[in-house]
């Protein structure tokens, strides 16, 4: 195992069923993915889309982490007009190759693939049914939807034993409550004007999204289905992640090229930590120890130390980088 590592590093290739840890990102502006070694910080190869005209905007890996999932969303933004993105790219890590294509069959703007370790399927947001678009990674075919009730639902959180799932719905400023077993809508809570992004506490008791026309983040409380309360944020607030030890979120602020850290206890920001230009996603490494921010603006992951709350280095990526996945 330690001399496939090595070798892994030295010759860029990753070994199949090897405990490489690799942080995945989607780069949207050379439309390819890169797959970075978390332990030496360094890109150890990508993997070109090859879709003309359209890119993918984020990712996931399988758990034995041989596999990667890239839903083409088209070359536009969720709400703004363009080329309607038809299918999800399957990607074999070791070899760095597409393997597969998944069609949806029509324009439907995929965009954020979710494994559900509890059920098995990979749930794929799909913006134009209006629904989450169920996939059996196993077979590879289309088994199901779950409707959402709403238009542009661009981003999916799943509580922790996968039985429920909240979109965040962009243009109509709402968050859906999923039935995912019974694949139907439970609620549609209204939030603001507009909304970006969503994420979960650690014990399914909060679902947070930004309001994208203030500086301030919903709290919603999952057991009540309602609105509870609001955090005020040092700007609009963009991708966002829990801590492992439940007592923080961490949220981007792109405006001001920092991530925000809201204490979950107290509801409020505690410090803020410098990273580079318009941070996106945030994702926590599997052991809590450092969270990684796509940044859009120089194609580079800061990884923050999450016990110093300092970066302890800046990784260079793809152009225009954004969604970011593990595999293990």
């Amino acid at each position: 195992m330690k001399t496939c590592f090595a070798l892994s590093i030295v010759l860029g290739f990753t070994c199949a069923g090897a405990s490489a840890q690799t942080l995945l990102v989607a780069n949207q502006g050379d439309r390819t993915v890169s797959l970075i070694d978390a332990m030496s910080g360094k890109e150890v190869g990508t993997v070109s889309e090859g879709v003309a005209g359209q890119w993918g905007h984020e990712i996931t890996a399988s758990a034995d982490g041989r596999t990667a999932y890239l839903p083409i969303y088209g070359n536009s933004g969720v709400g703004k007009p363009g080329i309607d993105g038809s299918e999800l790219l399957v990607i074999d890590l070791g070899s760095r190759k597409v393997t597969s294509t998944i069609d949806f069959g029509h324009g439907v703007r995929p965009h954020l693939p979710v494994l559900d370790p509890a059920s098995g399927m990979l749930y794929v947001t799909t913006e134009l049914d209006d629904a989450i678009t169920v996939i059996d990674p196993q077979t590879l075919k289309i088994v199901g939807k779950v409707p959402t009730g709403q238009k542009e639902s661009h981003m999916l959180a799943l509580s922790h034993d996968g039985k429920l799932g909240y979109t965040a719905n962009v243009g109509p400023g709402t968050v859906s409550v999923l039935d995912m077993a019974g694949r139907k809508t439970v609620a549609v809570i209204p939030v603001a004007p507009i909304v970006q992004r969503i994420a979960i506490s650690r014990d399914d008791r909060m679902v947070f999204t930004s309001d994208m026309t203030k500086p301030r983040m919903a709290v919603i409380d999952t057991a009540a289905k309602r609105l509870r309360s609001w955090v005020d944020l040092p700007g609009r607030g963009y991708g966002s992640a829990a801590t492992l030890d439940g007592k923080w979120l961490l949220v981007a602020i792109p405006e001001k090229d920092e991530v925000a850290v809201v204490d979950l206890g107290a509801m409020r920001v505690v410090r803020t930590v410098p990273v580079a230009a318009a941070p996106q996603e945030i994702l926590v490494r599997p052991d809590g120890r450092v969270a990684y921010v796509s940044c859009e603006g120089p194609g580079q992951v800061a990884a923050i130390d999450l016990t110093q709350w300092k970066v302890e280095k800046l990784i260079d990526a793809g152009k225009g980088a954004d969604g970011l996945g593990w595999a293990p």
